[in-house]
């Protein structure tokens, strides 16, 4: 019997050692001036612009600025499906004037493979909170000879890999997703990777070199509002609000369910006083009601979970994650 996997529950499982709190050793006062006058915060973001981990990042600004009362700057650092980004987060000085936007599974998965090569593990790195949880859908062309969920994956099978579908690099999400499909229903999608993000992905889809789209909610319903594409499929428990008519896998007689988690992390160890501080202004920025509606209207509802709840959740992801690791990995 074919395994099947569900690789986006949160758990409560013990905090690692990464997880919210002071460095040891640290002054409970270090950091009390902090932001200091005038010194910027840099956000980095691991993604090209216009990917919803950039949007969002871009959403949280200015109310970041307002509640750190100094400039907050979104720097975007994309390659390697994140790698390049997450890399130079984890090596920052850990002072609050570096923090990123990150999403899983990329930011749990890519220190797991060390094949990967990553200079950074999970110890490296401090999560401060949690913003939204974004269901995957896959997608066609809007003309596509491809009707329903089941046309496509009945066609996979009778055509073993010359079916391709987008992820936005090796081990990221979508990749999980398709190893997911393919695990679950006997489909033989064949991923095709975009390590810069969802904007390369969507061009190449939206230019026809590329099959199938997988990917997150908020990045595909632009798409079929525009016509340009056709959602066969939520990777959710239940429909989804902003794609009402659209049905689920389960429905369609398939148990896949993934989701990509995004929030905000720090290099571990920064001073108790400049963690509590970056978390309260990233709740209140998170929580804002403008960012809210405007998450909201891009098919996002948010789920804020504060350092303590995030860093179980990615305690408890890095488990399901390397349970299922050797399906993605280049054979």
């Amino acid at each position: 019997m074919k395994r099947i996997i569900t690789v986006i529950a949160a758990g409560a499982l013990t905090l690692a050692a990464a997880g919210c709190g002071s460095s040891s050793g640290s002054p409970s006062n270090a950091g009390a001036d902090f932001p200091k006058n005038g010194k910027p915060v840099e956000l980095l973001v691991a993604f090209s612009p216009g990917g919803p981990v950039d949007t969002a990042a871009r959403l949280i600004q200015p109310v970041l600025e307002k509640e750190l009362g100094t400039n907050v700057e979104v720097i975007n650092k994309p390659g390697a499906g994140g790698q390049i980004g997450y890399t130079s987060l984890a090596n920052a000085k850990p002072d609050g004037y570096t923090i990123g936007a990150v999403g899983s599974p990329s930011i749990v998965v890519i220190p797991l493979d060390e094949a990967r090569g990553a200079a950074f593990t999970r110890e490296d790195l401090q999560p401060l909170a949690r913003q939204v949880v974004d269901p995957m859908v896959i997608a066609v062309q809007a003309d596509s000879k491809y009707k329903n969920l089941k046309d496509l994956l009945e066609d996979s099978k009778a055509n073993p890999g010359a079916v391709n579908a987008t992820t936005t690099g090796q081990m990221g999400g979508e990749h999980f997703a398709i190893a997911q499909i393919n695990e679950a229903t006997g489909a033989e999608l064949s991923p095709v990777h975009f390590s810069e993000g969802a904007s390369q992905a969507s061009t190449a889809f939206l230019g026809k070199h590329v099959d199938v789209l997988v990917g997150n909610v908020s990045e595909v319903i632009d798409l079929q509002k525009q016509g340009k594409a056709k959602v066969l499929g939520v990777m959710d428990s239940e429909r989804t609000d902003v794609l009402p008519d659209v049905p689920t896998f389960a429905e369609e007689g398939y148990d896949v369910v993934a989701a990509t988690a995004r929030g905000y992390a720090a290099p571990a160890g920064l001073p108790e006083e400049v963690a509590k501080k970056l978390e309260s202004a990233l709740q209140a920025a998170i929580e804002d009601e403008s960012v809210v509606s405007k998450m909201d209207n891009l098919g996002l509802t948010t789920s804020y979970q504060d350092s303590a709840e995030y860093g179980e959740f990615w305690t408890k992801q890095e488990a399901d994650y390397k349970a299922v690791l050797p399906l993605v990995q280049a054979k």
